[in-house]
């Protein structure tokens, strides 16, 4: 478990005192995979490099557990000596956006590197280094130098390397963010795998909630250096509290004073199936037709959250009928928008 209590963080600038973080808190289980999002200079970085102290909060704390030999419950990392800090570290690896990659060692000699400064046998570390070469599907390029490899293979070495020193957390900032989406998404699904197999805790730093829906079991939204907003994914898709929530689950935003339309209700979607055609049914069993007037929808894991926008017929006995259909569904919350104005 990891649990960051209060942190903060400042930096001295030529213009005076920034402060990047301001009184985080947020706990990270065992096992999961947690997204922290937020837009450009929200602190996303400056709080991931908290979390195995690359960066030395100016205030509060980061308990970890299970890190430090012989320690019973949680530690915290700001109180140890820089020799326990060495050792929780070989616990905690990390993967960055540039890959950080050695030029110079082949892609072999990068997984073995961390081996190296660990005092690894050399043929423990290759027949290690061999084995995580198959885990990311990079068998062949044992020999091969990183100038020879695309980027999405360059990003496997990365994860490869990340788990040579066997780490019970992985953090990822903005690993994805250089990559494009069809190797974004195969990296993905490479550290959801790594995930479930090996039972790793992965934070993930991204500022696009694609990668959150993705693969994250919960997420806290960052902005300005605060935590504003936290929950599982679906709670935080289906019905974001805070307006950065709403800017970064509907960037789009459905202008409803632009729509031609009347009788305008709002249907979201709660996590129901995504394979159930409302709108359809909705035709076919109540022979009401409906104009979709704006949507905003996602699937995560096959369930589908959102809003959408319909504009009902004119008919009261069938604008009824229709709001008693859409009423009676499960995992669907239905409104009137009364703002509306044509």
């Amino acid at each position: 478990m990891i649990e960051l209590r209060d942190v903060s963080k400042t930096f001295q600038t030529a213009d005076g005192v920034l402060q990047a973080l301001s009184g985080v808190s947020l706990t990270i289980q065992d096992g999961d995979i947690f997204g922290i999002v937020g837009m450009s200079g929200a602190g996303k970085s400056t709080l991931v490099r908290c979390i195995n102290l690359l960066e030395r909060p100016s205030g509060g704390q980061v308990l970890v557990e299970g890190l430090i030999d012989g320690a019973q419950g949680p530690v915290d990392l700001c109180s140890l000596s820089a020799a326990q800090l060495r050792q929780a570290r070989r616990s905690i690896s990390m993967i960055f956006q540039q890959f950080n990659l050695l030029m110079q060692r082949t892609c072999l000699k990068n997984i073995c590197f961390p081996m190296e400064i660990a005092g690894v046998p050399k043929a423990q570390a290759k027949q290690r280094a061999l084995e995580l070469l198959e885990t990311v599907g990079l068998p062949d390029k044992a020999d091969a130098y990183p100038a020879q490899l695309s980027g999405g293979q360059k990003q496997r070495i990365a994860i490869a390397r990340a788990l040579a020193s066997d780490p019970k957390v992985l953090l990822c900032d903005e690993a994805t963010s250089a990559l494009d989406p069809t190797t974004t998404r195969s990296i993905l699904r490479l550290i959801q795998d790594i995930n479930r197999r090996l039972g790793l805790t992965v934070v993930v730093i991204t500022h696009e909630m694609a990668v959150v829906e993705e693969i994250c079991t919960r997420v806290a939204i960052l902005e300005r250096g605060r935590m504003v907003e936290t929950g599982t994914v679906e709670e935080v898709f289906s019905n974001p509290q805070t307006e950065a929530g709403r800017r970064l689950v509907y960037p789009e935003g459905v202008q409803i004073d632009q729509l031609p339309a009347a009788n305008v209700v709002r249907v979201a979607f709660n996590g129901g199936s995504s394979y159930e055609p409302l709108i359809a049914s909705l035709a076919i069993d109540c022979g009401v037709k409906v104009n979709i007037l704006g949507a905003d929808t996602r699937n995560v894991n096959g369930r589908a959250f959102g809003t959408m926008l319909l504009g009902l017929p004119q008919d009261k006995a069938e604008s009824a009928k229709a709001m008693n259909y859409l009423k009676a569904q499960k995992d669907v919350t239905v409104e009137e928008v009364r703002d509306y104005h044509e």
